[in-house]
């Protein structure tokens, strides 16, 4: 199904692909995903690859992918082959987070999708569950360089449940933990006790809320927003024990390629890429297979949880009196 469908009455053009368009109307279980993977992760043919895999990891779990990106103006929601091929090879596609998306729709053009961006155009489409590996967090050296990740800020804004692996190890972990609880974005961590590190299992921090019940989580989810809440809901997940990588391993690596960023006079955003270049060389590749992995295992229980979710909003429907 590749039929494009265009949604004349958002205030924001968004183009469905037929399957997405028709669970959305018919109640069934969605889970947006961004594209950003795909344009700034892998090189090709591994980042087209990995998107594909993902998708079928959301299938996997009962739900329906909807690949977010941009073009000429309007929101991606779910995206064709063709498109995933494009964005995959295309150089020059701009990474778009929410601070950039009023420029890149009035402009027009191709832009991947962040994690912030993907949830605004999430929440335009009605599309209440996101996954990504590892979300943005508050960086380490913060205190001074107020280097904060925009996803923090936008939790607290779209009405979207986010499933993640936690977020990587390079970030400061204990301080994006304490942001989200000022920001009061609800935390839970699925069958885990602490907050996962991406690819490794454990930040070592505990989380605030630990749920086994994927019913209960559905539950949870709705009982903020009938709080009169417009925020997310972050739920937690740890990749397998299979395809972790030792937290103790690496963590000496990142402070090594930190110094040795500021030394090379590395600011920014390319920090992070700085330092996730030195892990993949002291992991002889291995964290690029373990990023993936955590990519696919995190689609998967999206789609188990958006999944509780559509029935627990099938069921309140069945059961609301009629006036």
């Amino acid at each position: 199904m590749n039929k494009a469908i265009k949604d004349t009455h958002s205030p924001i053009p968004l183009i469905f692909t037929e399957e997405v368009h028709d669970a959305i109307q018919q109640g069934l279980p969605v889970v947006a995903l961004e594209s950003n993977v795909i344009s700034h992760g892998l090189k090709y043919p591994y980042n087209l690859e990995t998107a594909n895999l993902v998708e079928e990891a959301v299938r996997k779990g009962g739900a329906i992918p909807a690949t977010i990106g941009i073009e000429n103006g309007q929101f991606l929601i779910g995206m064709t082959d063709h498109m995933k091929t494009r964005f995959a090879t295309e150089s020059g596609i701009p990474k778009v987070s929410s601070r950039d998306l009023p420029v890149v729709l009035a402009k027009g053009g191709l832009g991947a999708s962040t994690v912030a961006s993907s949830l605004v155009a999430a929440e335009l489409a009605n599309i209440p569950f996101f996954s990504s590996a590892g979300i943005g967090g508050v960086h380490r050296g913060a205190e001074t360089s107020m280097d904060i990740s925009s996803d923090l800020i936008q939790f607290t804004r779209s009405k979207v449940a986010v499933v993640c692996a936690g977020a990587k190890n390079i970030l400061d972990l204990g301080l994006t933990m304490e942001f989200l609880e000022t920001q009061c974005v609800p935390l839970v961590s699925y069958r885990y006790d602490d907050f996962p590190a991406f690819y490794c299992r454990s930040s070592g921090l505990p989380s605030p809320h630990r749920i086994d019940d994927p019913h209960m989580i559905a539950r949870t989810i709705e009982t903020y927003w009938n709080l009169g809440k417009k925020g997310a809901v972050l739920i937690t997940t740890p990749t397998k024990e299979e395809d972790a990588i030792d937290s103790n391993e690496i963590d000496a690596e990142i402070n090594k390629a930190i110094a040795a960023a500021k030394r090379d006079g590395v600011s920014g955003n390319g920090v992070t890429k700085y330092i996730m270049h030195a892990i993949d060389e002291v992991t002889q590749g291995r964290s690029a297979t373990a990023n993936m992995k955590v990519l696919i295992n995190t689609a998967e229980v999206a789609g188990q949880l958006a999944v509780a979710h559509s029935q627990l909003k099938q069921e309140s429907a069945e059961y609301r009196p009629v006036a």
